[in-house]
């Protein structure tokens, strides 16, 4: 499989479908509110009831205090909470992603591997909306303004990777075997609770903190606490990286190589 030629080949046609990704993307981010009184206020209102929520159990109902070098639980969880709800919306969103768009799938002429990319950019609009959330929360509490800060657009661009590869195979998975949208749920809930949003990572004993580690997502959200809080250098935890990287390429080959495999079959299911 000659995966290198395939990549320029897919940069390519990102580039030259750059226009109708972007309008793909437009419109699959308003269809979302489309008849909501609200309307995209959706998009604040839903982050922002779950932190409140995670907050009023933690803080006032179990009496959790600084989570670590006085830091405000408050500001650890808005961070967990901002990865993790771009991670999940960009897995659930892109599981259905060739059924959504079928008339575009039957057709010969599209390039139907930058579909995810559309699921994923349209998760990414909402995202940035609650980073200025969190911004407004991390003033709030005391969090010093950083040029550290900065530094979330790597693991942004890490999550992006990782969930184009992730979107490839679910999403191909997903129109011959129709169990793969509850499966994907059921291990998102497991995943939110082995990931360290809600609870601190140094809690479990060291023995044991390695196991955690083998989840993508606690490098991603990791790496974000340590851009908006701790200002530590991504390249320090090399290892962690090395890690992420390599999983994040096996996935994208599997991505491509399944997609590759399943695409010619699409049409006769959809």
């Amino acid at each position: 499989m000659k995966l290198i030629p395939t990549g320029i080949s897919f940069l390519h046609d990102l580039y030259e479908n750059k226009f109708v990704i972007f309008q793909l993307t437009k419109r699959d981010y308003a269809n979302r509110y489309l008849g909501s009184f609200l309307g995209f206020i959706w998009t604040l209102i839903q982050p922002v009831v779950m932190v409140l929520i995670f907050y009023f159990v933690f803080v006032i109902g179990f009496k959790t205090g600084d989570i670590r070098d006085g830091v405000p639980f408050i500001a650890y969880l808005t961070i967990g909470m901002l990865v993790w709800n771009l991670y999940s919306e960009g897995v659930t969103n892109t599981t259905n992603v060739f059924q959504e768009y079928s008339y575009l799938v039957k057709k010969i002429n599209f390039r139907i591997a930058v579909l995810p990319i559309v699921k994923i950019l349209s998760a990414l609009m909402t995202h940035f909306i609650f980073i200025g959330i969190t911004v407004v929360v991390l003033v709030i509490v005391g969090v010093p303004f950083s040029w550290w800060w900065l530094q979330i657009f790597y693991y942004l661009f890490a999550m992006m990777l990782f969930l184009l590869g992730t979107g490839w195979i679910i999403a191909s998975l997903q129109v011959f075997v129709k169990d793969i949208a509850q499966i994907v749920s059921v291990l998102l809930q497991f995943g939110f609770w082995l990931t360290p949003i809600v609870w601190n990572f140094d809690l479990l004993p060291e023995k044991w903190q390695f196991i955690l580690k083998f989840n993508p997502a606690f490098y991603l959200v990791e790496g974000y606490r340590k851009s908006f809080i701790y200002h530590e250098a991504f390249w320090v935890y090399w290892q962690s990286g090395a890690y992420f990287w390599g999983i994040t390429f096996i996935i994208l080959v599997l991505g491509v190589l399944l997609f590759r495999k399943l695409r010619p079959h699409f049409a006769d299911v959809l």
